[in-house]
């Protein structure tokens, strides 16, 4: 959106799923806000906005981009509010904004688990229908390395929750969290995880370092060894190679992946593994990925 009628609390990030979407800051900042490997909101300091306000700033939106048919409810996670809180601003959207296809957020799986599945129902039946969850790792110990949170456990009930309440979900798995030394069971325990939760969506990011790789390595908890690039492309194989899903849409398109790649799990599994395994042949054994110039 080149122009707005609203002033936003700079920086916004949105999923590149959404892309079109209009964008209403709920919340500003992350809840958490304490993951080694983000540096996102780390010039926010997070804050519920005052309800009025997001409400006059849905009334500007709605008659600035009239036909919008998708809303992402930004910060970093808006799911945080309690349904007393979300609904309605759900109702305001729905109200101002018509036939839309969606609302989505980012969401913790704990500030799923918070809520009643009679309550994530309702937020369902007033729109929300779409959770970005980035859970980064299926694996525990790595989980504690980067200070998610979060366990497997808590990931895997907050996830299935959602999807109990009808709720689609979208999940991002972080290549090269672990590096050298955590690399075989990030990929083994992720696709663990994802195989029992079979999310609609299931997407790869790739580590960045925009800071530097000191920067991390002070904040990671553990042993942190950086992967060249074919490093991480074998990770991400054997990730492949280990999920057993039905019909999760998988795409490997952000802006910090060294590869595209996109298709259905499991049924391209063998092409996306072979795309894969020809990037590697033409890959440096030597070759680090560069700090992309955003975030």
């Amino acid at each position: 959106m080149l122009f707005s009628p609203v002033t936003y609390n700079e920086p916004v990030f949105r999923p590149p799923g959404e892309a079109n979407s209009v964008i209403i800051q709920a919340t500003l900042g992350c809840s958490w806000n304490q993951c080694s490997f983000c540096e996102m909101y780390t010039s926010k300091k997070f804050k519920v906005r005052n309800q009025e306000e997001v409400i006059a700033e849905i009334q500007k939106l709605s008659k600035y981009y009239k036909g919008a048919k998708k809303i992402f409810l930004a910060d970093g996670n808006a799911f945080i509010l309690s349904s007393k809180k979300l609904v309605p601003l759900l109702k305001q959207i729905n109200s101002d904004f018509g036939r839309i296809q969606r609302v989505s957020s980012y969401a913790l799986p704990k500030d799923i688990l918070n809520k009643s599945v009679s309550e994530l129902q309702e937020l369902k039946a007033h729109g929300l229908k779409l959770l970005y969850i980035g859970i980064e790792t299926g694996d525990d110990a790595l989980l504690k390395l980067i200070n998610k949170g979060e366990t497997y456990n808590s990931t895997v009930d907050g996830i299935l929750k959602a999807q109990q309440a009808s709720i689609d979900t979208s999940i991002m798995i972080l290549n090269g969290i672990g590096g050298k030394k955590y690399s075989q069971q990030h990929a083994l325990n992720s696709a663990k995880i994802i195989n029992e939760i079979n999310p609609k969506f299931l997407s790869t990011l790739t580590l960045s370092l925009p800071y530097g790789i000191e920067h991390f390595q002070s904040k990671f908890k553990g042993d942190y060894t950086q992967q060249s690039i074919t490093e991480l492309y074998e990770e991400l194989k054997l990730l492949i190679q280990n999920t057993k899903v039905n019909n999760v849409i998988y795409r490997s398109d952000h802006v910090s992946n060294n590869l595209i790649l996109k298709g259905i799990l499991s049924k391209d599994n063998d092409k996306l593994i072979s795309t894969i395994e020809q990037a590697v042949a033409i890959t440096s054994e030597n070759e680090y990925p560069s700090a992309p110039s955003v975030l």
